[in-house]
């Protein structure tokens, strides 16, 4: 029989050196030229039985690995792809066992921005002309977006595997669209199309590109919505350059998630960690040092923290308990 669990102290022998090694990670991954930023933890007991793994990065694969216990907790973007996992349709054929913990706020949308020149006004036009595009997406680092841009063409009877097979190119990049190597050669005519998100930092400089976003009809995004998407909206008062309000796919919300039969002592206990460390956890692009952790936000619906997935039920006792769920 194994023998109790009794730590000496916060700090004592079985969590010394575990922790030097969490901080200096941590503090590795604030170095701007340390590439290496996906992190993975394992936690194991040195008295009996009981390993829990963490992810942290956007990772879609994870999604299989959480599935089939191999990950316990990991994080996404966006909370439409979790949707997709939690019903089985879109990117998964089949339903996975997932469930919500949290939802971090992001407002976002899908941008599908093309030249001009070639005088496209919808996505099917593309597949009609089966056209050679030279299309820009996300690169590794951010593997998710070409898997969601690629349910949304097909919804429009197209794929970017198709678009190769026209004699178009596939370009995965990894800066930003607003980076001059993505922007900048789609205004030098080097490029035809950006498929990314992130729209904040690009779409009002899309015009002067020499390009224009391609709106989705309501017919695709009621298919769409069926998959697992929300509608969105590039918005003319938010984005002036716009000719007006673009109907597209919504890319809110960065969802921590388990398992729905995870364990409940280890989402309660995930759970109050975020409470007690929610003045020093950085959860937003910036600096190291940040607002709290905006836990009154992350467990309730709106259009920043998009809720269609269940939280795990340990997770609903702890945010209810604290006061961030009604």
């Amino acid at each position: 029989m194994a023998a109790e669990f009794r730590p000496v102290a916060p700090v004592d022998p079985t969590n010394l050196r575990p922790m030097l090694f969490l901080d200096v990670a941590r503090q590795m991954m604030l170095d701007g030229d340390w590439s290496q930023r996906a992190v993975s933890v394992v936690m194991e007991s040195h008295t009996g039985p009981g390993r829990f793994s963490f992810y942290g990065a956007n990772q879609p694969d994870v999604i299989e690995e959480v599935h089939a216990g191999r990950v316990d907790v990991s994080i996404l973007n966006p909370a439409a792809m979790l949707t997709m996992a939690h019903r089985g349709t879109g990117a998964f054929g089949s339903v996975k066992d997932v469930a919500a913990v949290a939802v971090l706020p992001h407002y976002d949308q899908l941008g599908f921005a093309v030249a001009s020149r070639l005088g496209f006004t919808h996505l099917e036009d593309i597949a009609a002309r089966r056209y050679p595009l030279r299309v820009s997406v996300r690169g590794s680092i951010d593997a998710g977006t070409p898997i969601m841009v690629d349910v949304v063409l097909r919804e429009h009877g197209f794929s970017l595997a198709d678009i190769e097979a026209w004699g178009g190119e596939i370009v995965r990049d990894q800066p930003m669209p607003n980076d001059p190597s993505r922007i900048g050669r789609l205004a030098a005519g080097e490029i035809d199309a950006i498929f990314d998100e992130g729209v904040i930092m690009w779409a009002d400089l899309v015009a002067g590109a020499g390009a224009e976003f391609l709106a989705l009809d309501p017919a695709h995004l009621t298919a769409l919505e069926g998959q697992g998407f929300r509608r969105g909206l590039l918005e003319q008062a938010r984005y002036p350059s716009l000719p007006g309000d673009i109907l597209t796919v919504d890319y809110s919300g960065w969802p921590i998630y388990c398992r729905a039969s995870a364990p409940d002592r280890l989402i309660e206990k995930f759970c109050l960690a975020l409470i007690a460390k929610r003045d020093s956890i950085a959860w937003d692009i910036g600096g190291p040092t940040q607002p709290p952790l905006p836990l009154d936000r992350m467990a309730r619906e709106s259009p920043a923290t998009p809720q269609d997935v269940p939280l795990h039920p340990a997770a609903a006792a702890v945010w209810r308990a604290h006061g961030f769920l009604d």
